[in-house]
C-alpha cells in the first residue's frame, strides 16, 4: 500500500482558514489529516509540499518509520513547523492504514478505553465577542453573556471554558496581549482587567446555574507575576482548571503551587522531549496535547510518559469537525483522559464539510468505529468555500 500522491486543500473558516492534507495510495485509499496554519506560523502548506515527494513509493503502514526519517532530515530545525508537518503526515498515513486494515484509528492506537468522550464548550462567549459576524448570537455586553450559560445549560454539557474580555459591559474585547493584540510586550495585567474578567465570569456563571464547571483560559497573555495575580484575583471561583502557557517548567510550577484550581498547559509543546521538564518540574495538573500538531501516533507517546508522571491530558481541539474526529480516536485510546475541548459554536457550513459530523449529547461525544478515522472532508464542499488569501488568525 505505496503512497502515490499527495496534495494539500484548504478552505474559508471565516476568522481563519480550515486546511487539510491528502495522501492517495497506489490501491486508490485516501488517508485524510486536518493540519493548521491559524494558531502558529503560517507556512505549513509550503513545507508539506516541500516534503511531500519524499513520501512517494513509501507504504503507509509505515508510518513510524516515515516519521523517523523526516524527523532525521529535519533534525537541525527539530520543532515547529518542522514537528507539525511529520505530525501531519502521520495523521494522514494512520487514516489511510486503518481504512485499508478495515479498523477504526483507535484500534491502530491500542484500543479504546471508553466508547464516549466527556467534552466541554471551549470558547464558550468567546467566539460570540470575539468573532461576532461569523457566530450567533453575537455578544455585546454581559447580557449575551449569561445568555452564552444558558446555552451551556440547555446543550447540557458539563463544563465550560472562556477567555480574558475588557470593557465587558459595553462592546467587550478580547485581550490577547500574548498574541501582539494588544502589543504591550510586559504582558502586565493590571486591575481594570481583573475588574472586567471577574464580571465577565460571574455573568457566565449566572446562565450556567450552579453546577456547570468554569475553566478560563490565560494563553500567553502575561508573565509569571501577572499570572499569580490573576489566579488571586480570581479565588472567589471554584474553577475546574485555569489554563495558560508558559515557556518555563519553573515558573509554571511556581504558579501551580499557588494557585487555588488546578493549572492545565503545555498544548503548543512538541514531543516528550519538550514534555519531560514540564513534568519533572511538576509544572501542571493536566498536560494539554496538541495531537493534530504532534502526530496521534506520538501524541499517545505523550500521554503515556504524563501517565508515568500521574497526570492526566486533554485534547488541544479548536479546528474543524476532522479534527475533532481524529481527536476521538485519540481520547478513546489514552487512559489517563481528564476530557476533551471542543467548540459548539460553529460557522454555518462546517457541517457540510465533512461525511461525518460528532454531535455532543449529554455533554459526550460517541466514538466512531468505521475505519481509519471515519470521518472524510468533502471536496467539492471544501472548493465552494474557497480559502481567504489574506493571513488570517487571532
Amino acid at each position: 500500500m505505496r503512497i502515490q500522491h499527495i496534495e494539500t486543500m484548504a478552505c474559508d473558516a471565516g476568522w481563519r482558514n480550515y486546511h487539510y492534507l491528502k495522501v492517495v495510495t497506489e490501491s486508490g485509499i485516501v488517508g485524510w489529516a486536518e493540519y493548521d496554519e491559524a494558531y502558529g506560523t503560517p507556512g505549513l502548506t509550503a513545507v508539506l509540499e516541500k516534503l511531500a515527494p519524499r513520501l512517494i513509493g513509501k507504504s503507509v503502514m509505515n508510518h513510524e518509520v516515515i516519521y523517523g526519517e523526516l524527523g532525521a532530515l529535519l533534525q537541525p530545525a527539530p520543532d515547529g513547523l518542522s514537528a507539525e508537518a511529520q505530525g501531519a503526515f502521520e495523521n494522514a498515513l494512520l487514516d489511510a492504514k486503518g481504512k485499508h486494515l478495515g479498523v477504526p484509528c483507535h484500534e491502530l492506537l491500542g484500543g479504546k478505553h471508553r466508547d464516549a468522550i466527556p467534552v466541554y464548550w471551549s470558547h464558550c462567549a468567546t467566539w460570540r465577542i470575539a468573532h461576532p459576524t461569523h457566530y450567533e448570537p453575537p455578544i455585546h455586553n454581559l447580557a449575551g453573556v449569561i445568555q452564552a450559560g444558558k446555552d451551556a445549560q440547555a446543550l447540557g454539557v458539563s463544563a465550560v471554558k472562556t477567555n480574558l474580555f475588557y470593557d465587558v459591559n459595553d462592546n467587550p474585547r478580547q485581550y490577547l496581549a500574548g498574541f501582539g493584540n494588544p502589543y504591550a510586550p510586559a504582558l502586565n495585567f493590571d486591575k481594570t482587567l481583573f475588574r472586567n474578567v471577574t464580571e465577565h465570569l460571574l455573568a457566565l456563571r449566572e446562565g450556567l446555574g450552579p453546577d456547570i464547571e468554569i475553566l478560563i483560559d490565560l494563553n500567553f497573555n502575561g508573565r509569571t507575576e501577572s499570572f499569580v495575580k490573576m489566579i488571586e484575583a480570581l479565588k472567589q471561583f471554584e474553577l475546574f482548571w485555569v489554563e495558560l502557557d508558559l515557556y518555563s517548567p519553573q515558573g509554571l510550577a511556581y504558579i501551580r503551587q499557588r494557585s487555588h484550581a488546578p493549572i492545565a498547559s503545555c498544548e503548543t509543546l512538541f514531543g516528550i522531549r519538550q514534555f519531560l521538564p514540564y513534568l519533572q518540574a511538576q509544572s501542571m495538573d493536566v498536560a494539554i496535547i496538541d495531537a493534530v500538531w504532534n502526530g496521534t501516533w506520538q501524541a499517545m507517546k505523550i500521554a503515556a510518559l504524563a501517565d508515568a508522571f500521574h497526570v492526566n491530558i486533554a485534547p488541544h481541539n479548536f479546528y474543524s469537525h476532522h479534527a475533532t474526529v481524529m481527536n476521538l480516536h485519540f481520547a478513546a485510546a489514552v487512559p489517563n483522559l481528564r476530557v476533551m475541548e471542543t467548540d459548539i459554536d460553529r460557522l454555518p457550513w462546517d457541517d457540510e464539510l465533512v461525511t461525518y459530523v460528532p454531535r455532543v449529547v449529554n455533554g459526550v461525544i460517541q466514538v466512531p468505529d468505521a475505519p481509519g478515522w471515519g470521518c472524510d472532508p468533502i471536496e467539492e464542499k471544501l472548493r465552494a468555500h474557497p480559502p481567504q488569501q489574506k493571513s488570517p488568525g487571532f
